[in-house]
C-alpha cells in the first residue's frame, strides 16, 4: 500500500484528549463554578503534535502530581484519610501517598483546629516545604476557627500564619469536598498560580 493511501490518524481534540476536566455542576450562587479556559497553546493536527511553552508544560505536570503533607489535627483528618481510601481514591489525581516529611511534599492540607500552641510548628513545617508549595485549609476550624472561634486557645484561621490557596468549607467536610478542593488547586497550579 503506497504511503498516500494510508488512513490518517484521528487528530487530537485538545478539549477531550489533553485537558482532563472535572464534571460540570449546576451549582448557582457565590460558589458557582466558572468555566476554565484551556491552557494556552497551539494545537497542530499534523502528526499529533501539541505546541506549548515550557512553563505551561511544567505547570501541567505539577498540577497532575500534588504530594500532600499529612497534617491532620482534629476530626477533619478522618475525612482526609477517608478521601485517600479506595472509595474516593485521591490516587486518581496523582496523590499516591501522604508524605510524612515536609521536604517531600508540595501541598499542605491543614485539616482541623489549629491552636496557638500548634501555630509555630505549622509555620515551621510550611517553611521546610520546597518551593512551589500550596496550602489547603480543610474545614471551618482551619478556615476561621469554626465552632471554637471564641476560645482563647484557637487560632482564628490558618491564613493568619501561612498563605492559603484553597478553602474547603464544612464541619467536617466530606471527602468529596476535599477532592473538589484538590481539583480547584489543580486548576490554579495549571494556570501558574
Amino acid at each position: 500500500m503506497p504511503i498516500e493511501e494510508k488512513t490518517r490518524a484521528r487528530p487530537i481534540d485538545f478539549e477531550e484528549d489533553v485537558i482532563q476536566r472535572r464534571p460540570l455542576t449546576t451549582q448557582v450562587g457565590p460558589n458557582a463554578v466558572e468555566p476554565v479556559p484551556p491552557t494556552p497553546g497551539v494545537l497542530s493536527n499534523d502528526n499529533n503534535v501539541v505546541l506549548t511553552t515550557v512553563s505551561n508544560l511544567v505547570n501541567w505536570a505539577r498540577s497532575r502530581s500534588p504530594w500532600p503533607l499529612s497534617y491532620g489535627l482534629a476530626c477533619c483528618a478522618i475525612e482526609m484519610i477517608a478521601a485517600s481510601m479506595s472509595h474516593h481514591d485521591t490516587a486518581r489525581f496523582g496523590m499516591e501517598v501522604f508524605r510524612a516529611s515536609p521536604r517531600q511534599a508540595d501541598v499542605m492540607i491543614v485539616a482541623g483546629t489549629v491552636t496557638h500552641k500548634m501555630a509555630p510548628r505549622l509555620r515551621r513545617l510550611y517553611e521546610l516545604m520546597p518551593e512551589p508549595k500550596w496550602v489547603i485549609a480543610m474545614g471551618n476550624c482551619a478556615a476561621s476557627g469554626g465552632e471554637f472561634w471564641d476560645s482563647y486557645s484557637t487560632l482564628q484561621g490558618v491564613d493568619t500564619i501561612v498563605p492559603v490557596d484553597v478553602y474547603v468549607p464544612g464541619c467536617p467536610p466530606r471527602p468529596e469536598a476535599l477532592i473538589e478542593g484538590l481539583l480547584r488547586l489543580r486548576e490554579k497550579i495549571s494556570r501558574g498560580g
